[in-house]
């Protein structure tokens, strides 16, 4: 390997000299005398040398380091550090004699708890791979310096109006940013060119509107933990040896794929060992490089992996890898890195494909802002669903039925009383509730569309000569049921709402206890109506999950998303439907969002997304127009003008969305302090001494034949204290105490689970008041 490297140098020297050769031309004016030197010295050639090289500089610099981490590894290896070790040398510290761990010097030095550490040598493929990039590298930085010899001014337009001059293939964003303020090219993560973002070393073609984005932007955001899976990326190749597949941005952080031959996994025990080499990474400063090559080059550069497929590619120190970019400037921008999480999965997320090694990242500009997130992440996990699921016994997952939910009595109360809750409001609404089969014959799907796009999403069988399937959503059921008879204007609109149970075949991978299921059920509804129809029926289902989400205590966001490149139907359908959403948000009067292209082919659609207690966004929601269904299903109804070809629309609409999801959501929101109404530990009787349990009991069974989840703790083996105590650590909403004097007097001294005490009440006044407060 050390071979390898020194190669590395050598090119890298001898490309210095070259450039000091050209320098030495520009110098004497290339026959031109010293007045063709002097107008050269500030040339657009002389910037562009000049700028890459102190890139080849820098490069030379990483190359020296990793030679000399070469060196002494393979130094080290000669005398033997292969054996087995679980110790660390003792230091003494000669101020108070005590011994502690030595710490590690070097990377190399680093040791596993199982094995002694040492990094392999880097595969084979690194040096090819490096070699034919930097020709190609060469080629690139020669063409750019030949567009920029032929530079023209241009003229770059700021978000405030104001105006800055450049140079067309020479001016970068990162200088134009300096020329702002220092600060603000400090803080910059990406820029913005005429909308596109846009590498800020990478220097603009002609005139153009600029924007500076920082880490606060979502774009900027996104670009930054896209970079900072490259340094993953770096990281795993040096670590695993393996083949780097895909390595995106997600909402919070981001992770990389790997293929690893044989047996070999990832083990979250080395997560400090890859932190410690992305830090590394990150000190040496390495920068991002972009380049554009044709795509049987990137074939021949990427012959040992078959998982890449691109034509873009960035470098970032031995590091490249195929992506569109764009990057922040170098390594060194990435302040602060954690590993957190690894995972396994398919190649395409198909099972059928090669098991990949996942591992999860996030990173920030400030170690605050990582200290924060760690701390937030602490609050989250409390308040894990999966963790109060169990230590209330409200449900449960067995291996036996993966991805199927077992409901324990008080989490079932809690899912039918959401259910109940919106079947009152299904009441109030005009909603109307039906019952649909849950097994289908494949020719449903087929007419539907969706066996042609999601069979392998869903569970199939053969049935003596057809193939039937489990029903994963109810619309074609409901077109069936809307078509089985002739239908007339008089009838729209039609809502139709479906509780029934519905069936996926996700991933076993991919099951993440109430959020991701096979099994579920939702509060799904399909309303069938005329085009003129449209906005009101959509005001009314935004004032629907308004008031459902006022409820629950839950703000929310509003997306409109538009007619995508490829969609199906009438342009003046699709105007005239997406005019309606917009009227119909703009008179809800609450703020929405523009996502211009996000709609499905078949209809725009209002996406909602709620935040809950600790600031997290949840998609539950969705309000979908559709027009393609009608056509499948041939669907028509006789119109006020005697047409009985008339077609109808179909919004699909769902409030809580999956059930199972939203006790998800609600149980990490409430972090498992139910509100009353909802709670599956209402009341709970406590009697002072055993004189007085015949009382508790008694009131007990007022409570539950007035419907409240009231429970008495008849424990004589416990003291009063304690039973209070395990009574609020149980999230009871009310305890009632009752000893002798309640008993005589026919009442309950009432304090709740955060210990206020409300005194003594009557039996009577008590059930009032919280009836009451339940609804």
């Amino acid at each position: 390997m050390a071979e390898c490297v020194a190669a590395r140098l050598t090119a890298q020297e001898e490309q210095i000299e070259f450039l000091t050769r050209e320098f030495s031309l520009l110098r004497n004016g290339l026959n031109g005398g010293s007045e063709v030197a002097s107008g050269l010295a500030s040339s657009p050639e002389l910037e562009s040398l000049q700028s890459e090289n102190e890139k080849l500089k820098s490069r030379l610099v990483h190359h020296r380091r990793g030679l000399q981490e070469e060196l002494a590894l393979e130094g080290q290896g000669k005398r033997g550090t292969n054996k087995v070790t679980h110790e660390t040398k003792p230091v003494v510290d000669q101020n108070n004699k005590k011994e502690k761990p030595e710490k590690f010097l070097s990377l190399s030095s680093y040791k596993s708890p199982c094995y002694s550490f040492q990094l392999k040598p880097w595969p084979g493929y690194i040096s090819e791979r490096m070699q034919l990039y930097e020709e190609l590298k060469m080629e690139s930085d020669a063409l750019l310096a030949r567009r920029a010899a032929d530079s023209q001014p241009i003229t770059v337009e700021l978000p405030d109006g104001r105006r800055m001059e450049g140079q067309a293939w020479v001016t970068t964003p990162y200088q134009l940013a300096c020329g702002i303020s220092q600060g603000l090219a400090d803080n910059a993560v990406i820029s913005r060119v005429n909308g596109d973002l846009w590498d800020l070393d990478r220097p603009l073609e002609k005139s153009c509107s600029l924007e500076i984005l920082r880490f606060d932007n979502d774009d900027a955001q996104a670009v930054y933990w896209h970079s900072s899976a490259h340094i993953l990326g770096e990281t795993m190749e040096r670590f695993y040896g393996g083949c780097l597949c895909y390595g995106p941005p997600i909402e919070n952080g981001f992770y990389y794929d790997m293929f690893l031959d044989g047996p070999q996994g990832v083990s979250s025990t080395e997560f400090d060992y890859l932190e410690a080499l992305c830090k590394s990474v990150v000190k040496q400063k390495q920068p991002f490089e972009r380049l554009e090559v044709s795509k049987e080059t990137l074939l021949k550069m990427f012959m040992y992996n078959k998982f890449k497929c691109l034509i873009y590619c960035f470098r970032c120190g031995p590091l490249i890898d195929l992506c569109r970019g764009p990057h922040v400037r170098h390594t060194g921008k990435i302040k602060a890195l954690k590993i957190y999480k690894n995972s396994s999965t398919y190649w395409e997320g198909r099972s059928d494909m090669e098991t990949l090694q996942r591992i999860y990242g996030i990173s920030f500009p400030d170690s605050k802002m990582l200290k924060e997130w760690e701390r937030f992440q602490e609050e989250a996990r409390n308040r894990d669903h999966r963790k109060i699921g169990k230590e209330q016994e409200l449900f449960f997952f067995h291996d036996l039925s993966p991805g199927s939910c077992f409901f324990l009595p008080r989490g079932a109360y809690l899912y039918n009383t959401l259910t109940d809750f919106i079947r009152e409001e299904y009441c109030r609404r005009g909603f109307q509730e039906v019952a649909s089969p849950n097994i289908y014959n494949s020719k449903l799907w087929e007419t539907s569309g969706h066996w042609q796009h999601y069979s392998d999403n869903m569970f199939s069988f053969p049935v003596e000569q057809d193939i039937f399937a489990l029903k994963p959503m109810n619309c074609p059921g409901h077109c069936l049921m809307f078509s089985h008879r002739p239908r007339s204007w008089r009838e729209l609109p039609l809502r139709l709402a479906d509780f029934r149970v519905l069936h996926r075949n996700e991933l076993s991978g991919t099951l993440t206890g109430l959020t991701r299921v096979r099994r579920f059920q939702q509060d799904d509804a399909h309303i069938f109506c005329t085009m003129e129809q449209i906005e009101s029926e959509m005001k009314d289902c935004l004032d629907f999950l308004r008031c459902v989400y006022y409820v629950f205590g839950f703000s929310f966001q509003l997306h409109l998303s538009t007619r995508p490149e490829k969609y199906l139907g009438d342009i003046d359908v699709w105007n005239q439907a997406e005019k309606q959403l917009e009227n119909s948000l703009n008179e809800f009067g609450e703020p929405w969002k523009l996502n211009p292209g996000d709609g499905a082919f078949y209809g725009p659609k209002i996406d909602i997304k709620i935040k809950d207690a600790i600031g997290r966004y949840h998609q539950c929601a969705t309000i979908q127009l559709d027009f393609q269904l009608p056509i499948r299903f041939n669907l028509t109804f006789v119109g006020k003008d005697w047409d009985d070809k008339a077609r109808p629309v179909i919004i699909h609409r769902a409030i809580l969305g999956s059930v199972e999801r939203m006790i998800a959501i609600l149980t990490e929101n409430y972090a498992g302090k139910w509100p009353l109404w909802l709670s599956p530990r209402q009341v709970m009787f406590v009697p002072v001494n055993p004189t007085c349990e015949e009382y508790a009991k008694r009131m007990c069974k007022q409570f539950v034949e007035a419907g409240f989840m009231a429970d008495a703790d008849l424990d004589s083996s416990c003291l009063l204290n304690k039973k209070i105590r395990n009574a609020q650590l149980a999230q009871y909403n009310f305890i009632l105490v009752v000893g002798e004097k309640e008993k005589l007097t026919n009442s309950v001294n009432v304090r709740t689970r955060d210990n206020k005490v409300h005194g003594e009440l009557s039996v009577s006044e008590v059930l009032a008041r919280l009836t009451l407060l339940k609804e």
